[in-house]
């Protein structure tokens, strides 16, 4: 009997071609000041926010009141007064643009498994002309803390889009309002978040905050608040 033939050789290791680009999908956010120019995204993130919050029997803001009481009627330089900072994300990084003196862009680069799939790039467009959208923002203002004899930041709106969530961008904005209000010297930064909102409220304790469940929020508005403007002077 003839013997078996011995077997073949092993074959070579397959030679790969070099890995010029990095594993996974890049993303690049940037927080800027907000510019009136600006206005029609902020009032198209309010309005996702007040759906989100199922708030929008509460929500009559218009580009225009936005505009107004943001931009046209507020003289007060950044950071003393009502302040909004956006958030733009970008396939490619941002130029290196300035649109304020009075706040430095702040940009983060990002590597994700799978390319985050925005189902409304052209409504969110940037103006940036790069396929940059905007994503979300903050706004907030001073108010002053008499226990600590120290003015503070409170957070009026916080909002990050859907698509977008639970990618560090939420605490990129976070970041830039606490760090703003610590190099100032602020004393703190306070805020409200919905009872229901538990995966909100874990983010915010995550991130360092108390949430002081002894609080309650009071407010006049409405027709409850114009009642006032019609009662009788009482000055002697």
């Amino acid at each position: 009997m003839a013997a078996a033939a011995p077997p073949p050789p092993p074959s070579p290791a397959p030679t790969l071609p070099p890995q010029n680009n990095p594993i996974g999908h890049p993303l690049f956010a940037r927080i800027r000041l907000a510019t009136r120019s600006d206005v029609p995204h902020i009032h198209k993130l309010i309005h996702q926010m007040a759906v989100f919050e199922r708030l929008t029997h509460l929500f009559s803001a218009t580009e225009s009141s936005l505009s107004s009481t943001l931009f046209d009627n507020n003289p007060s330089p950044p950071f003393h007064s009502f302040t909004v900072l956006l958030l733009e994300t970008s396939p490619t990084p941002f130029p290196q643009t300035h649109y304020s003196t009075s706040f430095t862009p702040i940009t983060k680069s990002f590597t994700f498994d799978v390319p985050i799939a925005d189902p409304e790039p052209d409504l969110f467009k940037s103006a940036e002309n790069n396929g940059a959208v905007v994503a979300g923002f903050v706004l907030f203002f001073p108010n002053y803390s008499t226990f600590l004899a120290k003015p503070g930041f409170y957070i009026e709106d916080l909002f990050v889009r859907e698509c977008y969530r639970r990618r560090g961008l939420g605490k990129m904005l976070l970041s830039a309002v606490a760090a703003l209000a610590a190099k100032i010297g602020y004393g703190r930064v306070e805020w409200v978040v919905l009872d229901w909102n538990v995966n909100a409220i874990r983010f915010y304790e995550e991130m360092g905050a108390q949430v002081l469940q002894e609080w309650r929020i009071c407010r006049l508005t409405g027709e409850n608040l114009q009642a006032y403007a019609r009662m009788p002077d009482y000055n002697n």
